[in-house]
C-alpha cells in the first residue's frame, strides 16, 4: 500500500518547465563542444614537408596530388603503400594515415614551382610506370570552419544581449526596457485590495497625529464640501518623527481611511547613476499621481533628496539630487488647485530640510509623530500580542509601564523576542518572566554568563550596582529602581534597571541634580568600600558630563551662566565655533564641575551612612545574581519615593479645619 501511494503521489507531481531562450544558445554551445571532443575521431591526414612527399614519390607510393586554392596540396597514395605503412613499427609516423581519403597534405608556395619538383621527382624514380597526376580544385570553406570563425562573435553578441535583457529587467525603471530608466519606481497600492488596506484601527496610539491628518482623509471623502466654501486643502504634510514611530504605516492609513490609490516611493529611487533621472522620474510620478486622482503621494526618507541646498559638501549647483529636489519644488507648485493629490513625506531629519520644501504651498502642515506615552504603549501591545499565545497573568499595562521610550518598532520587537525566548525554553504560552527578559535582552543586550571574571571583580560589580540603587533609592526625584543585577549584557558587568512611576513632562534642576548622585553613587561606592577608582564607570561619567552641561549652556540652569542657551535647534551653526566666548567657556566648564561635586558630595553621604545595607545587597546580589525592588526594601526599607506617595494620600485624606469655598479670579458671586 506504502509503494503504491507513493506512485500515485509521483503520478500526481506536476513539473512546470518554461521555455527560455538561453537554452537554444545552451545547445548549440554543447553540440559544438560535443563534435569537437567526440565527433571526426577517424584518422587525420598526416602534416608533412615536400622532401618527404618528393620521397615517396620517387618510390611510387603516391597516386595523385590534388592542389586545393592554390595553396595546400593534398597527398593519395596508393593501397600498397597505404597497406605498408600500416604494417610498419609502432614508432612510425605515417603508420595510422587514413586508409580512405587523403593521407598527407603539406603547403605550398607556388604551383609551377610545384610542377617542376614533382616532375623532377618523377624522372628520378627508379620504376618504369610511375604516373603523377596532379588536380587542381578552387574550394570554398566548409561550415565548420565557418562556425568556428563565427562563433566567438556569435559568443559575445550572446553575451551582450544577455546583459541588456539584464538592464531592461531590473534597471530601466519601474516599467522595465532601458528606454524606461527615467519611470519613477512607484508602488501603487489599489485601494480596491482589501487584503492590504490598511485603516487608523491597524495604527495603535498617535492619537494627536491621527486628529491632525483626518482632515486630509475629510477632504479626499467629501471634497465638493470643500470646493463649495471655496477652502483649499493642504497640497502635502510632513510627517516627522524618531524612526519606528509608525510614520509610513499612518499614511498608508490615510490612504485606506479615505479609500483612494496610494502611490508609495522612497526619496533614495529618485538618485540613480545615470544623470538627469531623478528629475524625470520626480516628473513621473506626478504625472501619475495626476491620472489617479484623488490619490496619495508618499515619499519616505525625503531627507535623501530634500536636504538644504549650499550647505553641504559636494552639493554643487549641477548635483544630482539639487536637480531633484528643485524639480519636487517646481512640480509641487505645479499642482492646479484642488486636484485631489495630496502629498505626504516622512523622515527624522526635519532640521536638515530645504526651506523652501517646508515653505506654505508645498509641505503646508508639520506633524509630529512622537515616540507613544505610556497608554499608547498599552494599545500598541494590544496590536502585537494578536497572534501571541499568552499566559493568563499578562498584564499590558505593566508591560507598557515597563518600556518607556520604546517606539512601535521596539515594542514589536520585544514581543517577538519574548515568544522566541519561550520558544526557546518549550514553554506552551509566552509568560511574563519571558517579557522582562525581551526587555532586558533589547535594552542591555545579550546575556554573557560565562565571561570570566574572578570573585573580588564580581564582588566589587556587586557593590558598584549596590551604590547605584542605594542612593536612587534614598533620592525622590530619581525614578524607583525595579531591580539590580550583577549578570552581564553587553558591554557592562551590571545593570541597575529604574522605571517611572508616571513619565515626566517637566523637569526640574532638582530632578537633574537627583539624577547626576545616582549615576555618580556606583563609582563612589567602590572608592569607599576598596579606595580604588575603577573604569567601570566610564558609561555613568559620561551620561553625568552629558547632562550636566546640557543644564548649564542648554536650560539655563546654571545661575553663574544666567538664563542664556546655547542650544541650535536648527542645526544650521557651524560646528567648528562655539556661540560663545572664551571667558564663557571657562565659566560653563567651572560650573559643571561645581554641580558634578555637589551631586558626587550628595551621593556619598548617603553611601558613607548606609554602607552596611550596601555591602548586605552585595551580598544577595552574589547569591541571587538579581535582586528586586521587595528584596531592596527589606534591606534599605522603603524607599524615599514611596514615603512622599504615603504622605500625599494622607494629606489628600486629611479633613481641612474650616471649609473653604474657591472662587474664580474675577469673578463675583452674589450672595
Amino acid at each position: 500500500m506504502a509503494k503504491q501511494n507513493k506512485n500515485k503521489n509521483n503520478k500526481n507531481i506536476k513539473v512546470n518547465v518554461r521555455f527560455n531562450f538561453m537554452w537554444i544558445w545552451a545547445i548549440i554551445i554543447l553540440a559544438i563542444i560535443g563534435y569537437s571532443f567526440f565527433g571526426g575521431r577517424e584518422a587525420e591526414p598526416v602534416e608533412a614537408e615536400w622532401n618527404t612527399v618528393a620521397e615517396m614519390v620517387r618510390k611510387g607510393e603516391v597516386e595523385r596530388i590534388k592542389v586545393i586554392n592554390k595553396n595546400t596540396a593534398e597527398v593519395y597514395l596508393t593501397d600498397q603503400a597505404i597497406e605498408q605503412y600500416h604494417a610498419a613499427e609502432e614508432g612510425n609516423r605515417f603508420k595510422h594515415i587514413p586508409e580512405h581519403g587523403k593521407q598527407l597534405s603539406f603547403t605550398i608556395g607556388s604551383v609551377d614551382i610545384l610542377d617542376r619538383d614533382v616532375r623532377e621527382a618523377v624522372e628520378a624514380s627508379q620504376m618504369e610506370n610511375n604516373p603523377v597526376s596532379i588536380e587542381y580544385q578552387n574550394e570554398s570553406t566548409s561550415w565548420t570552419d565557418m562556425l568556428l570563425n563565427v562563433l566567438p562573435w556569435i559568443f559575445f553578441i550572446g553575451i551582450w544581449i544577455f546583459f541588456i535583457r539584464g538592464m531592461m529587467r531590473g534597471g530601466g525603471g519601474a516599467g522595465g526596457g532601458i528606454m524606461n530608466v527615467g519611470k519613477a519606481r512607484a508602488q501603487e497600492f489599489d485601494k480596491d485590495d482589501k487584503n492590504k488596506r490598511i485603516t487608523f484601527k491597524d495604527v495603535a496610539g498617535l492619537e494627536e497625529a491621527k486628529v491632525e491628518i483626518m482632515e486630509i482623509v475629510d477632504f479626499l471623502r467629501k471634497a465638493d464640501k470643500y470646493r463649495e466654501l471655496g477652502a483649499k486643502i493642504p497640497k502635502g504634510a510632513l510627517l516627522v518623527g524618531p524612526p519606528g514611530t509608525g510614520k509610513t504605516l499612518l499614511a498608508k492609513a490615510v490612504a485606506g481611511e479615505a479609500n483612494v490609490p496610494f502611490l508609495s516611493i522612497s526619496g533614495s529611487d529618485f538618485v540613480e547613476m545615470f544623470v538627469g533621472v531623478g528629475a524625470s522620474r520626480v516628473r513621473d510620478l506626478f504625472e501619475q499621481a495626476k491620472q489617479t486622482a484623488p490619490c496619495i503621494v508618499f515619499i519616505d526618507e525625503i531627507d535623501a533628496i530634500g536636504r538644504a541646498r549650499g550647505k553641504n559638501a559636494g552639493f554643487s549647483g549641477n548635483d544630482e539630487r539639487e536637480n531633484t529636489l528643485n524639480q519636487m519644488l517646481t512640480e509641487m507648485d505645479g499642482f492646479q488647485t484642488n486636484a485631489g493629490v495630496i502629498v505626504l513625506a516622512a523622515t527624522n531629519r526635519a532640521d536638515i530640510l530645504d526651506k523652501a520644501l517646508m515653505r506654505a504651498g508645498r509641505f503646508d502642515r508639520q506633524i509630529e509623530v512622537g515616540l507613544p506615552d505610556v497608554k499608547e504603549r498599552e494599545d500598541i501591545f494590544n496590536v502585537h500580542l494578536r497572534h501571541i499565545k499568552l499566559a493568563d497573568n499578562i498584564d499590558r499595562t505593566f508591560l507598557a509601564k515597563q518600556t518607556p521610550g520604546f517606539s512601535g518598532a521596539d515594542i514589536a520587537n520585544v514581543c517577538n523576542e519574548a515568544a522566541l525566548i519561550a520558544a526557546r525554553n518549550t514553554k506552551k504560552a509566552v509568560e511574563r518572566a519571558d517579557f522582562m527578559a525581551a526587555i532586558d535582552r533589547i535594552v542591555g543586550g545579550l546575556e554573557k554568563r560565562n565571561k570570566t571574571m574572578t570573585e573580588a571583580e564580581r564582588r566589587a560589580t556587586a557593590i558598584h550596582e549596590a551604590g547605584h540603587a542605594t542612593v536612587m533609592w534614598m533620592l525622590k526625584e530619581c525614578d524607583p529602581v525595579l531591580k539590580v543585577t550583577v549578570i552581564p549584557r553587553g558591554n557592562s558587568l551590571g545593570a541597575t534597571w529604574s522605571v517611572p512611576d508616571e513619565e515626566r513632562v517637566h523637569i526640574t534642576d532638582a530632578v537633574m541634580q537627583d539624577k547626576l548622585a545616582g549615576l555618580l553613587g556606583g563609582r563612589i561606592a567602590e572608592e569607599v568600600n576598596y579606595g580604588t577608582l575603577g573604569a567601570g564607570a566610564l558609561s555613568d561619567l559620561e551620561r553625568a558630563t552629558k547632562m550636566t552641561y546640557a543644564m548649564v549652556a542648554y536650560y539655563g540652569m546654571s545661575k553663574a551662566i544666567g538664563p542664556m542657551s546655547f542650544y541650535d535647534a536648527t542645526g544650521s551653526r557651524d560646528t567648528f565655533t562655539k556661540p560663545y566666548s572664551e571667558q564663557t567657556a571657562v565659566a560653563i566648564d567651572n560650573e559643571v564641575r561645581r554641580i558634578l561635586e555637589e551631586a558626587y558630595n550628595r551621593a556619598r553621604q548617603i553611601i558613607e551612612r548606609h554602607n552596611d545595607e550596601i555591602n548586605k545587597m552585595a551580598d544577595v546580589l552574589l547569591e541571587k545574581e538579581t535582586i528586586y525592588a521587595e528584596d531592596i526594601e527589606l534591606i534599605l526599607g522603603k524607599s524615599a519615593q514611596a514615603l512622599e506617595k504615603e504622605a500625599e494620600k494622607v494629606a489628600d485624606t486629611a479633613e481641612p479645619t474650616e471649609p473653604t469655598e474657591s472662587k474664580p479670579e474675577g469673578v463675583t458671586v452674589a450672595d
